[in-house]
């Protein structure tokens, strides 16, 4: 049950769309960790930058869909920086329309 709750928690997550790039958090690699114990939900993410004047607005929609997904009976959004963000995180295909060079 909680792989499937996980899985509907990192699908719920993808309307959640950061405002900068214009993508979802999944692809971008915002979302370093989902854990589920009993309900509650802890999500370990990023932005792009510790200044980010996002982070609120990411924070917002992330427990907003969230709370959403049957099974969740509570969320914890915890930011970090470390690791730092970087483009080889994105999604290869979507890197690639933003311009960023190929990842080896």
């Amino acid at each position: 049950m909680t792989n499937e709750l996980v899985g509907g928690i990192r699908d719920a997550l993808c309307v959640v769309i950061d405002p900068e790039l214009g993508y979802n958090i999944v692809d971008l690699g915002f979302v370093y960790d989902i854990s589920v114990v009993d309900g509650a939900v802890r999500i370990t993410m990023t932005a792009t930058t510790p200044g980010c004047p996002a982070v609120h607005f990411l924070k917002e929609g992330v427990a907003s869909a969230v709370v959403r997904v049957p099974g969740v009976r509570s969320v914890d959004i915890v930011m970090t920086f470390d690791p730092p963000w970087a483009p080889s995180r994105i999604e290869p295909e979507i890197r690639a329309s933003l311009g960023f060079a190929a990842v080896n």
